[in-house]
């Protein structure tokens, strides 16, 4: 039986930040850095984890269903290119609002306007974000072949560092970058070590997150570029062995909980999952705050979870206008919180099927999870991850690449 709850919430009150954000907005001046130290005064625990900026996929509604499953996953917002955010200043809560419970969380801007950049930074600051993240790691053409925008940024190391150090000027949080290990031919270890020197050294910058495999922009669509170009996480390893004043997070092909955790006992300073953290919600999401972060589990089962993401559903719905959100896009990040589970695809039809008649995420539940049996929707979050699976990182220290010599390197590409 699917019990609605009574109460909704204050739609406004659930977006209205600005009394959390003067509680932080002195925390949020710490360097990066001591984001990752254990001795930090942060009210968030480190990034061990996060979640990957995804277009289309990591919106607000699948960042709520996020916040519920996982109390200390960092999550990223969709790229926000920084023209758009300049352009719409009258509508910039469409762009930027949030429920405060989704903290902490990264805004991820794109664009190779210095200042745009500065701009859209500066516009973000009223919304409380805890980081500012800059992409120069997305393939798509359509960003990479406009404008030097996205992984194409890297061929532009000294444009990336002015931006940055635009984008610190304009916020009081820490700024980062996420790229790929190389662009095309340009995929040599050392370019990837001139690149992180050079925005590091004319920047503020003292975080990279960082896909382990370099872009393919000759017409390659973004899938493949996922799947094509191999992983070099021996290059992501040598980064952290060479730059010791840095911090680096480790993406790319890390899909469970147990390569998470492999990869931090490897020395990884942080992971961040893309996919599976979206396909397979339960046993990624449902996992880090126990399994990664050492810290009690909620015992949330899937009902719970659904109750909880349905107040806010129900609450947001048709607020934007033109009868957007409407229910269709507020189920869309449930589909996969069912994934391999006895009655998993009987539920997708019915709820595809519900879309139909119901007006509401509660009655579009109500009717279709009569397809899950009790037993998975009332079991709780795991505790702990499965085993058995190949440590892939378990050699990669046999295989870094030579050390980097910053001074020759510079003095070369000078």
């Amino acid at each position: 039986m699917w019990c609605l709850p009574s109460v909704r919430p204050n739609v406004s009150e659930m977006f209205k930040c600005s009394s959390l954000r003067r509680f932080h907005s002195p925390v949020l001046k710490q360097p990066t850095a001591a984001r990752f130290s254990t001795n930090s005064s942060s009210p968030y625990l480190p990034p061990l984890f996060s979640v990957a900026p995804m277009m289309e996929w990591t919106d607000n509604h699948y960042r709520t269903l996020a916040r519920i499953i996982t109390k200390h996953a960092w999550l990223y917002t969709e790229m926000i290119a920084a023209q758009t955010l300049v352009h719409q200043q009258t509508n910039l809560d469409r762009f930027l609002a949030f429920p405060p419970q989704q903290h902490p969380i990264v805004l991820q801007l794109g664009g190779s306007n210095v200042e745009s950049l500065a701009k859209a930074a500066k516009l973000s600051h009223a919304y409380g974000y805890d980081e500012i993240n800059l992409n120069c790691g997305c393939p798509s053409p359509k960003v990479a072949g406009h404008g030097c925008f996205g992984v194409s940024l890297m061929l532009n190391p000294k444009l990336v560092g002015e931006a940055m150090s635009a984008i610190a000027d304009n916020t009081n949080v820490p700024v980062t970058v996420k790229c790929r290990i190389g662009v095309d031919d340009h995929d040599s270890y050392d370019e990837l070590c001139d690149f992180v020197y050079k925005v590091s050294t004319l920047s503020p910058t003292r975080h990279f997150i960082v896909h382990s495999r370099k872009a393919l922009l000759g017409g390659i669509s973004p899938a493949d570029n996922r799947r094509i170009p191999p992983l070099k996480y021996e290059y992501y390893y040598a980064l952290v062995r060479d730059f010791p004043d840095l911090k680096f997070t480790i993406n790319g092909g890390i899909t469970s909980v147990s390569k998470v955790n492999a990869a931090l006992k490897e020395g990884a300073h942080g992971v961040m999952v893309g996919r599976a953290a979206y396909n397979n919600p339960w046993q990624t999401l449902g996992l880090v705050d126990t399994a990664v972060y050492g810290v009690p589990s909620s015992g949330l089962t899937r009902r719970q979870v659904l109750e909880q993401y349905q107040v806010y559903a129900d609450s947001v719905l048709g607020t934007q206008g033109n009868g957007r959100p409407n229910v269709r896009d507020l189920v869309k990040p449930l589909l996969n919180i069912f994934h391999s589970e006895n009655g998993n695809s009987l539920w997708k039809r019915r709820a595809d099927a519900a879309f139909k008649e119901c007006k509401t995420v509660g009655s579009l539940l109500e009717e279709s999870l009569k397809a899950i049996p009790d037993s998975v929707l009332d079991f709780p979050i795991s505790e702990s991850p499965e085993s058995g699976e190949d440590n892939v990182f378990a050699d990669v220290h046999n295989v870094l690449p030579p050390p980097y010599k910053a001074v020759e390197r510079v003095m070369l590409c000078a």
